[in-house]
């Protein structure tokens, strides 16, 4: 399907004619709507008031200094869903006007003025640059439960899918999922071309106004976008059947919603929910995913999946579950960055699309919640980060479940990157690791713990202060090894001589040191000279 095609979805922004589009880009830069500006107009405070969904900050400052520059109506306007007069409006879009943004779908008119019909939003990565990004209203800034079709912002997990998205230079990459397009504009600054779908025609008219408004940031011809993307509508991997990529990037609309037996497909909140039951949609996003992938080619998303109760009335492990949706065929790397309760994920949910304005039918979609997971027995349900890979060779070198629920530094991707490349490297070079040289990372520190007068240490801990910041419990000959990693000596240099120093009459001394080695290696505590 030609982009084009959603170039007119209606109550969407209208992308079918680029001068109107240029002159809005060209008035939006003119009045400086960017971070340092806005951030500035409003104070830093309101601004990260703002962040949080919380408008009053900003509206206060605003009214109390009486401002009325035309960066405060952009504000007003596509921020804080403001209605604004025509005649401030003319004056903040001197090329387009008030005209201009009746049809282009922004504005609608409202009362004594004119409100928007959908935010603008501020957008900034290493990758791009700075990008305008239209979205739904959210209901801080239009009250009321959310639409159906709703058109999601930049949220915190779209952010976060951008920060562990491995930024390889490829040649085909995949948005499954695209909404208001988040991620495809980070793919764009690394793969040749990207294929963008999403099951709500509306959210692809979304992205490609959005890729229009932002073509010079992208480098993108906007009369030969097709050049560079895709955009296809459809259900998960259906749009781009026959098709394979290097790497698929999705934030998928992975919530666990109840199903009713009387529900309709236009009833549902398709930004999160993808009609299954349960945590189908993930599964079976995994089961089908790598057909789609090219040998070596990756998949990253994010995810929910539930956690069974045991008989016992204890949770089962995490990761039980999760573990079988993959197999043992693919190079799996799962994190789960969070639990919550039955009661908590349904709290969460019911607010985000602010069915808590609703009071009437609020405790009946709250029980729905709780008796659906009941149903299936769930005691809690996990969150976290999901990357596999289709190996080039037929054995997987990267099988790694693992909780990590304490602050990162993001981006994470680099690390991602690197410890992958590690296990690659260690799966190859087989004992020929033996003959590395080794140093520690610049962000490894030691921290000894023992009790006053003792002689010794009781707790070794080796800490990483950057990327996933691991902390690992070391023993003696650990400690004295990493100690040692001054790319002086190789592995089993250093092993030989731990060995006859402390090591002599244990049997497994030698294994035991090795394999803690290539685990400090696999986490990035140790390094390769």
């Amino acid at each position: 399907m030609n982009a084009a095609e959603f170039s007119s979805i209606d109550d969407a922004p209208q992308s079918h004619n680029q001068l109107l589009i240029d002159s809005l880009a060209k008035d939006l830069t003119a009045v400086g709507y960017n971070y340092e500006n806005v951030e500035g107009l409003l104070g830093e405070e309101a601004a990260a008031a703002f962040a949080r969904d919380q408008l009053h900050p900003a509206l206060r400052n605003l009214d109390r200094r009486g401002e009325d520059a035309p960066l405060a109506c952009v504000v007003r306007l596509f921020q804080l869903g403001q209605t604004q007069e025509e005649a401030a409006i003319n004056a903040a879009f001197p090329t387009l006007k008030t005209d201009g943004l009746l049809k282009l779908g922004l504005v609608e008119s409202w009362a004594s003025g004119y409100r928007a019909k959908i935010a603008l939003a501020l957008h900034s990565s290493d990758a791009d640059g700075e990008l305008w990004v239209a979205h739904d209203l959210g209901a801080h800034q239009r009250p009321g439960v959310l639409r159906t079709d709703h058109v999601l912002g930049i949220g915190q997990a779209s952010l976060t899918l951008a920060q562990i998205t491995i930024r390889e230079k490829v040649e085909r990459a995949l948005d499954l999922g695209t909404g208001c397009g988040i991620q495809l504009f980070h793919l764009l600054s690394h793969a040749e071309h990207v294929t963008a779908t999403d099951l709500s025609a509306r959210a692809l008219g979304f992205t490609r106004f959005n890729l229009m408004l932002n073509h010079q940031a992208l480098a993108l011809d906007p009369e030969n976008l097709d050049s560079r993307v895709t955009l296809l509508q459809g259900s998960l991997f259906e749009p781009v059947a026959g098709s394979t990529f290097n790497l698929i990037a999705s934030n998928p609309p992975f919530v666990i919603t109840p199903r009713s037996s009387t529900e309709r497909a236009k009833d549902r909140f398709t930004y999160r929910d993808g009609g299954m039951a349960g945590d189908t949609l993930v599964s079976t996003l995994i089961e089908q995913a790598p057909e789609f992938l090219e040998p070596g080619g990756s998949m990253q998303m994010l995810s929910n999946w539930e956690i069974p109760l045991l008989d016992d009335e204890s949770n089962q492990a995490w990761d039980a579950r999760v573990r079988q949706w993959f197999g043992d065929k693919l190079d799996v790397w799962v994190i789960e960055r969070e639990q919550t309760t039955p009661s908590g994920y349904a709290e969460t949910w019911l607010r985000d699309s602010s069915q808590t304005e609703d009071s009437s039918s609020y405790v009946s979609a709250y029980n729905a919640y709780l008796d659906d997971f009941e149903s299936r027995g769930v005691g809690a349900i996990g969150f976290g980060l999901v990357y596999f890979r289709r190996p080039v060779a037929s054995r997987p070198v990267l099988q790694r479940y693992e909780q990590i629920s304490h602050q990162v530094e993001q981006p994470l991707a680099p690390t991602l990157q690197r410890d992958i490349a590690m296990a690659d490297q260690l799966a190859a070079a087989g004992e020929g690791y033996k003959d590395w040289l080794l140093l520690v990372p610049e962000d490894v520190t030691e921290e000894r713990h023992q009790r006053p007068g003792a002689e010794h240490p009781g707790v070794i801990l080796l800490r990483q202060g950057a990327g996933l910041r691991r902390t690992e419990l070391l023993d003696t000959a650990q400690a004295g090894f990493v100690s040692a990693c001054d790319g002086e000596l190789s592995v089993s240099q250093l092993v030989n001589a731990l060995e006859s120093l402390i090591g002599e009459g244990q049997e497994d001394f030698s294994d035991v040191l090795y394999e803690a080695v290539k685990r400090l290696l696999r986490h990035g505590l140790l390094q390769k000279m």
